[in-house]
Order: structure tokens, then C-alpha cells, then sequence
């Protein structure tokens, strides 16, 4: 075959799986890919201990801000059954150094595995037991502390504690229930800094934080599906309000295959709007990666017979040395051509938008071999560093055929073992198709390889924790005043005549009790405090800087005040901005800083005369809508906490149709 031209492979493979982008997307093209996906959602909780220590939580601080640090090299360790788990024994080839910025206000012995478990948190297990109940789990007997390994460095212990609290429940959508097939609880881990060649810093001040995981069966076949599965899991949570919220505080983990492919996992999307995005190119990806197999074996049968080749450039192949080369060398890498038998094509294949199988190579020597990139070059790159010609030359060098592809890669000499067995691992997975993996995600939808997916192999029972036993009375309790399932609340929502546009804000602030309450006590309209919510707060939340002390309570206090004074509930529009940033002000302090004045309908009226002769002078459009709407304008402010703006209305109306 005809050397590829990179570009048009690209476009041409991109046709060749029938890839559309996400707008143009229908159900008919997921059920052509087998689109298949599940969640797994963390969620801090909101304690005042850590999980298993006695440690602050939720105190952070910033990257620079350490007493100490620790260094600490990770090695696998047999599972229960005597196998090590495939992702330890990739995390170990890194041979990663591991950097813990450890702050004394936020971490103790315990977190650096000198001191054994203290009992676990007795305020996140009842909170994880409660959120169990509200997702319709069953809750197990005894709960068990197991231990799963983590060699990433993300936990300085290299195991994770993490015990089961409920299994087999659901939740339901607007067309369809999903199941779920557990809740636990865990300890979250520590925040990356830095992964720069073979040294990971992290920061310590989240690590051991309560957290728990729901996670669901691969029951949504739509990204739009998986998208209010998350959403919907995001609000239980917050139904409960004893979860943290924030940036980091919910993370979900989003699992993705398409008919014939496998598990892969999209780690940590910290925005559930990326979720459909993410897990639309993920599927594709995965079905491009079948259609690779589908060439790959077609010209080769037997992958055993395959082989791919290598040799090392050095300054005495002057004939080879171009400029990416020439860098490498004189930075002291070790640079080497590989040849790549019936790949031509291959590299060139469309993988995501912007992306080929090249990326499927570069990513893992980042991730396995430790070379930041740039780190490779192809004869098939999309944007060529190295001409045709120089690989033509590259390609006679090794004796290469005329269907083959060429790779150069170059990197430090001590990972270059590492780095051509990670290519020459990675194309032959190619021939079994979608290997299981994690995936870093990126707010344009992309993903990159970060580590092989966990297996079993990593659980393994916690000696140092003993079970803990739920009766069924201790349980019981739990099931006394629970918040509405969430569909319950869109419902009731709706009942209640609040705008739709508002229903995600109200949901993923919890902000439904606060309508009720000041409803009940007050005889507010639950419409009114709904709408004023979900557009008023939500534009101050937006626009201003809220004031530590500020707090939901703060709004009811203020409607409590607005009622005993007898005023209308319009004025909260005026004094909450105020609130906001100043919540240690009385509320009485408050109305004389927005210059607030009683006044009667007759009072508000007096005027209306002289406005609508300056309305006249002004040549404004002298139709009475016009006229009404520019002198409910002029008196707005004042008739705001005094008089409803519609009776204000008709009043003008009456005045002006008596002025004419």
C-alpha cells in the first residue's frame, strides 16, 4: 500500500466508524455502537474529623503551605489470594518518587502509616447509612474495613480504607429507574501538585476526608442518560445536607464501553456538564479502536509471528540526525527508531477529535516510562516534526517494508527499556482491541491514558479494624424524617408553579427545606421564594463575594424580619445583596442603608402626574404601554416591600387613561 497521507487518514478512518460529533448525535447512533455506561459518584461528607483519625476536615491550604514533607517509593504487594494487581505492577515500573507536603494542622502519624485506624467516624458512617436509605440500598448486617491499594502515591499508606454500607438500590429518572449496586464509604486521597519525569508531589490536607462512592450498573444508554443519572445522585447527596460542596468535593468516576469493547474509566470529571461530551468521544474512541483490530488482523493473523524492531541513532548516523533528533541527543537523551510491520495507516487512525493512535502511544510513555512530552515523533503525525523524506531515510535504515509505519522516540536512557517495551505492549493490545484502563479527563472531552484499570486483586481485608455491627433497630432510626426522593421534589416544584430554569439551582443548593420552612412559618408564596431563589440569590451568588459569616439562615431571618414588619416580601430583593456581604448587620440597619421608606399607595401615586407630563416632554413613545411600564420604573424602588407591583400598575392605568 501507498505511504497514508496522515490528514486524510484521519478523515478517512473519522468516516470510516461513522463518527458524528455530539450536537448532530442521536439515540439511533449509540444503539449503532452499543453505548453502555455506569457511575461512580464521591462525595465528601460533611464531618468534623477525618475518617479514621482525628484530624480537622475540611481545612485546606495552598501548595506552599507545609511543615514537613515526606518521600516514599511504592511497592505492590500480593492480594489475598496470592496475584498482583495489574495496575500496582504498572504504577511499580514507573518508578516513581512520591513528595508528601504535609501540614501539621491537617495530618497526623496516621496518615503516614506510623499509627494504626482509630474507629471509624461515627458521624460519616451515620451520614453514608442515611444517604443509604435515601437511595433505596439494603444496608448490610456488619460492616467491613477492607484495604485497596493505590501505588499512584495518592494515599502514602498505598492502600485506601473503604468499607460497603448499602448494596442494590435505585433511583428514578424522568423514562427509566437505574440500579445501583452500592454505596460505601472511603477516605479520600491526597491532591496532586505536580507529576513532572519520575517525581509525583502531593498535598495532604484532603487526605482521609470522609467520602462516599454510589455506584451504579451500566444501565444508561444515552450520554444525556448518564448525564441525569449524575445529576440526580448529585442532588440525593444534597438532600441530605451534610455534604460538603464546592469545587473537588463531588467527583465522579464515568464508566464507558460500546458493543465489543470493555470497561474503560474516566477518572475524577469534576463538572457533570462535561460528562456527555466525555462519554461520546470515549465510546467512539473504544469503536475506533475495534475498527484498528479489524485492519490489524486482517494483515497479520498471527500476532505472535509480529515483531517489532528497533535501533538507536546516535551522532554517528549523520545521515539520520534531523532537528528534533539533534535536541535530543545534545540534551543527552538516547534516541530510537522503531519500525512497526502493517501499521502503515494505523498511527494516522482517528482515535478523538484532534486525536490518532499516535496519542494512544505518546500518553503511556508519559504515564509508564515517565517522558514528558514531546517524546515521539511518526511518520503519520498530524502536525510532522520529522519530513516524509527524513523518515523515508529512517525507513530504508531499519528495512522497512512498504506497509510499515516508523516511530522515533527519544528520553532519558534509563527509561528507554521501559519506554519501547510500552510501545511494543501497546500495539499488541491494539490486536485485541479496547484495553482496560483509566483515563484522565479534559474539559474539551478528550481523555489520556493514565493507568491500567484495578482488578479485585487489590482488596484485601484491614487487620487493624474490627466489624462493626448494625442492628436493625440502630438502623431503624435512620428511616425517621427523611428528605423527598428527588423526583418527589421536581414534582413539588412544579406544584408549587416555581420556573423550570430554576429546578437544578434549587436542587444542587438543597435550597427546597428553606422554601418550606419559610413558607410554612412565614405564609410566604413558596412560588415567590422559589423564583426569588433560583434568579434573584443565585444572580447575587454570581456577581458578589459572599461574607464567611454569611449563611442560609441568614434568608430566613430576613423573611422572618420582612414579616414581622408587616412588609411585602418584594423588599428581600433590595436588602439581600446587602445580607450577603454584610450578614452581621441588623436587619433594621439594613433597610437604612438601602434608603428605605414607608409609603402608601396614595403616597407612591402623588406624583404620577407631574412624571407622565415629563414622560410627554421626553417625546417617548406615547402609546399607554410605554407610558405605564416607563412610570413603574420611576417608582419601583420605593414601591418595593410597600405595595405589589401589579396593583401599582393598574393604579397608574387608571390615572393615565384620566389624564387623557
Amino acid at each position: 500500500m501507498k505511504k497514508p497521507d496522515p490528514r486524510r487518514n484521519y478523515e478517512i478512518t473519522r468516516k470510516a466508524i461513522g463518527y458524528v460529533d455530539r450536537k448532530s448525535a442521536t439515540v439511533k447512533d449509540y444503539r449503532r455502537i452499543g453505548f453502555k455506561s455506569g457511575l461512580e459518584v464521591h462525595q465528601q461528607l460533611k464531618t468534623k474529623s477525618k475518617l479514621f483519625c482525628r484530624c480537622p476536615a475540611g481545612i485546606y491550604h495552598s501548595n506552599d503551605d507545609y511543615s514537613a514533607e515526606l518521600i516514599r517509593h511504592m511497592r505492590p504487594t500480593l492480594s489475598e489470594l496470592g496475584v498482583y494487581d495489574g495496575t500496582a505492577l504498572m504504577e511499580f515500573k514507573t518508578r516513581k518518587e512520591i513528595h508528601y507536603r504535609i501540614n501539621n494542622q491537617t495530618a497526623c502519624t496516621y496518615e503516614v502509616d506510623d499509627t494504626p485506624p482509630f474507629p471509624i467516624d461515627r458521624e460519616a458512617l451515620e451520614i453514608a447509612i442515611e444517604i443509604s436509605i435515601l437511595s433505596k440500598l439494603g444496608i448490610v448486617g456488619e460492616v467491613h474495613i477492607t484495604r485497596k491499594q493505590y501505588l499512584d502515591g495518592s494515599i502514602p499508606t498505598g492502600f485506601q480504607r473503604s468499607a460497603i454500607i448499602g448494596v442494590e438500590g435505585e433511583i428514578q429518572l424522568r423514562n427509566k429507574r437505574v440500579r445501583l449496586i452500592q454505596l460505601s464509604i472511603e477516605e479520600d486521597s491526597c491532591r496532586e501538585i505536580s507529576d513532572v519525569g519520575h517525581i509525583r508531589v502531593y498535598k495532604t490536607d484532603r487526605l482521609g476526608m470522609p467520602l462516599i462512592e454510589t455506584v451504579t450498573y451500566p444501565d444508561m444508554e444515552t450520554p444525556d442518560e448518564l448525564a441525569e443519572a449524575a445529576e440526580y445522585i448529585r442532588f440525593l447527596n444534597r438532600s441530605a445536607g451534610k455534604v460538603r460542596t464546592g469545587i473537588g468535593a463531588a467527583r465522579e468516576d464515568v464508566n464507558v464501553s460500546c458493543e465489543g469493547g470493555t470497561r474503560v474509566e474516566l477518572k475524577g470529571v469534576a463538572h457533570n456538564s462535561w460528562i456527555p461530551e466525555l462519554s461520546h468521544n470515549e465510546c467512539f474512541r473504544q469503536y475506533a479502536l475495534l475498527h484498528v483490530r479489524k485492519l490489524l488482523r486482517e494483515r497479520v493473523k498471527d500476532i505472535s509471528a509480529w515483531k517489532l524492531i528497533h535501533r538507536e541513532i546516535d551522532f554517528t548516523n549523520t545521515e539520520l540526525i534531523n532537528k528534533p533528533v539533534r535536541q535530543a541527543l545534545d540534551n543527552g537523551f538516547s534516541v530510537i527508531a522503531l519500525n512497526l510491520p502493517e501499521c502503515a495507516g494505523i498511527l494516522s487512525h482517528f482515535t478523538q477529535p484532534g486525536h490518532t493512535f499516535n496519542d494512544e502511544l505518546s500518553d503511556r510513555l508519559k504515564v509508564i516510562a515517565c517522558i514528558e512530552k514531546p517524546n515521539m515523533a511518526s511518520s503519520e503525525d498530524l502536525d510532522p516534526v520529522v519530513s516524509n523524506k527524513e523518515f523515508g531515510k529512517i525507513a530504508a535504515w531499519l528495512n522497512a517494508g512498504e506497509n510499515d509505519a516508523q516511530i522515533l522516540l527519544w528520553g532519558p536512557p534509563a527509561d528507554i527499556p521501559t519506554a519501547i517495551e510500552t510501545i511494543d505492549e501497546r500495539i499488541r493490545l491494539a490486536w485485541e482491541g479496547v484495553p482496560n484502563e483509566t483515563r484522565k479527563t479534559f474539559p474539551n472531552g478528550t481523555s489520556m491514558f493514565e493507568r491500567v484499570l484495578p482488578g479485585r486483586d487489590r482488596m484485601y481485608p484491614d487487620t487493624d479494624s474490627e466489624p462493626i455491627p448494625l442492628p436493625d433497630e440502630y438502623i431503624d432510626k435512620f428511616r425517621e424524617n427523611l428528605p423527598a426522593d428527588i423526583y418527589e421534589r421536581y414534582a413539588q416544584l412544579k406544584e408549587w408553579g416555581i420556573p423550570e430554569d430554576t429546578y437544578r439551582y434549587l436542587l444542587s443548593k438543597n435550597m427546597i427545606p428553606l422554601i418550606e420552612r419559610i413558607s410554612s412559618k412565614f405564609g410566604i408564596s413558596p412560588k415567590f421564594i422559589g423564583t426569588f431563589l433560583g434568579h434573584r440569590f443565585k444572580n447575587i451568588e454570581g456577581s458578589k463575594k459572599a461574607h464567611k459569616n454569611f449563611s442560609y439562615e441568614k434568608i430566613y431571618g430576613m423573611f422572618g424580619f420582612i414579616s414581622g414588619k408587616k412588609l411585602l416580601p418584594s423588599i428581600a430583593k433590595l436588602m439581600l445583596p446587602v445580607i450577603y456581604e454584610h450578614p452581621d448587620m441588623e436587619f433594621g440597619s439594613v433597610l437604612t442603608a438601602i434608603d428605605f421608606r414607608k409609603y402608601t399607595m396614595s403616597e407612591l401615586l402623588a406624583p404620577v402626574h407631574f412624571l407622565y407630563r415629563k414622560f410627554i416632554q421626553l417625546r417617548i413613545r406615547e402609546d399607554e404601554k410605554t407610558a405605564v411600564d416607563w412610570l413603574i420604573g420611576q417608582l419601583h424602588r420605593q414601591a418595593l416591600g410597600n405595595v405589589e407591583i401589579t396593583d401599582l400598575k393598574h393604579e397608574i392605568e387608571d390615572k393615565i387613561r384620566k389624564e387623557k
